[in-house]
């Protein structure tokens, strides 16, 4: 084989992925969970998120709850707390910064670090560095990470997936062509499955294989995105870790699906009122505006139809939105049909900067409804999110009860002080005693009744 790189690390990048993260959260504040196949998602009637004790026995994320019942009868199913997983994330990203300041963050769970010129400042080798990473991670949040380090973002993703979970590899600049070579071309970050189709037509197996062709073969078949893959590969990295927080994108979409299906016609659009009312709360907090707005229904069949449409102006003011709302609601709805899940999509986004207005725009009313929302996000953040929200919420409180209508535990056994929105932000272990006063090992679990509570 052909080595790629002489350099032992040029760049050194680090990628922390979470083990089955939101389960192995709940097992960090439940002692007692640890070692028991579980899941997360009992409000959603479907997982979210299965701990490897249950991949190992075929529960995946994704598949029904009763499914997943009948496949293990012993399943441990808990509401999801994202307010904790969130907690616990931020605590992560911390550690990373602790080490370096250059950390970008992927989502709730996983992240890169750039740890070049380091050496000297931590007296480590770049493998002691993470390996260090990895270990405090582990022992402040009890629960393990997989931690993948080599030269660029691409190889340093492939690298936390290669020994998962609770895996550290580092592969430098001369041994990549031989983690290239184990690795099928599915597991590429970039490679869809479409693309992947169409280099396996091309002969190609692995990614050593797509790497060892000419960099304009590359580009002739799959574009600009294929020299970038081409050269992350390579070892040449063209992705820089980026710690600026997220402010650009091309939509912005929210879901929510029911506790329990519903056939309230002022429920079912109050839930979609809320999604525009979070998707506006984005917009204004990054600065945007949209001006494409799409909004579906999701039936209890999972069948679903969806409307979309162009506004006259860009806006970030879901007053401004809601008659358009109102409308595609109107024809979207069918009386008597139940429906699990409201959508709404916002595209053609762009900066929220002063424009040229429409000669017959009513301009006095549109910087009311401006006003408005920014008076209605200084009040939200001091007393909770949706605290004051638009009229139709008033309808959210008429919830259909079912089995899946749980909240997790935080949420139901809250401090002095706190609300149902507004919480102290530390995760919080909660302890079951006897009724001897003798602590036991055991937390109490969402189902179980509680009993007294050391915090």
């Amino acid at each position: 084989m052909e080595s790629l790189s002489l350099r032992s690390y040029p760049r050194a990048i680090l990628h922390v992925d979470g083990d089955a993260f939101f389960t192995s959260v709940e097992q960090s504040i439940h002692p007692a969970w640890k070692g028991r196949p579980m899941v997360t998602g009992q409000e959603r009637g479907i997982i979210a998120c299965a701990s490897y004790e249950a991949k190992a026995l075929g529960i995946k994320r994704g598949v029904a709850l009763h499914e997943a019942r009948r496949m293990c009868p012993d399943l441990l199913v808990v509401p999801s707390d994202y307010e904790t997983y969130s907690l616990y994330s931020k605590r992560m990203f911390d550690i990373l910064r602790h080490y370096t300041p250059i950390v970008e963050e992927s989502s709730i769970d996983e992240g890169f670090a750039d740890l070049t010129g380091l050496r000297r400042v931590h007296r480590a080798s770049y493998e002691e560095i993470a390996r260090r990473i990895k270990d405090e991670i582990q022992r402040a949040l009890d629960l393990t990470v997989s931690v993948g380090l080599s030269l660029t973002k691409g190889l340093a993703k492939l690298c936390s997936k290669f020994r998962k979970p609770d895996g550290f590899t580092a592969v430098p600049g001369y041994h990549v062509h031989l983690l290239l070579q184990r690795t099928p071309l599915a597991e590429v970050w970039g490679f869809g499955p479409n693309t992947v189709n169409l280099l396996e037509k091309q002969g190609l197996k692995t990614a050593y294989d797509f790497a060892m062709k000419p960099e304009a073969w590359a580009g002739r078949l799959l574009g600009k995105i294929g020299r970038e893959i081409w050269h992350e590969l390579r070892g040449s990295s063209i992705y820089a870790v980026n710690p600026e927080e997220k402010n650009t994108y091309l939509t912005i979409s929210k879901c929510k699906t029911f506790t329990a299906p519903s056939a309230d016609r002022e429920f079912v659009y109050a839930k979609l009122v809320r999604n525009v009312e979070s998707a506006c709360i984005k917009l204004r907090r990054h600065g945007l505006r949209a001006r494409f707005i799409c909004a579906a229904l999701r039936r209890r069949d999972f069948s679903q139809a969806a409307l979309e449409a162009r506004l006259t102006r860009a806006t970030s003011a879901p007053q401004e939105m809601l008659p358009v709302v109102r409308a595609m609601f109107d024809r979207l709805y069918e009386p008597g049909v139940e429906y699990r899940t409201t959508m709404v999509a916002l595209g053609e986004i762009e900066a929220d900067r002063a424009v040229q207005g429409d000669l017959f725009e009513d301009a006095v009313r549109i910087e009311r409804m401006e006003r408005a929302a920014r008076v209605i996000d200084s009040v939200n953040e001091w007393y909770g999110k949706h605290k004051l929200a638009l009229g139709p919420s008033l309808f959210l409180n008429r919830a259909p009860p079912g089995p899946r209508n749980v909240a997790p535990l935080r949420k139901t056994n809250l401090l002095p002080g706190e609300t149902a929105r507004r919480r102290i932000n530390l995760p919080r272990l909660d302890v079951r005693l006897s009724a001897d006063g003798a602590e036991r090992a055991e937390a109490s679990g969402p189902s179980e009744p509680h009993g007294r509570q050391v915090r």
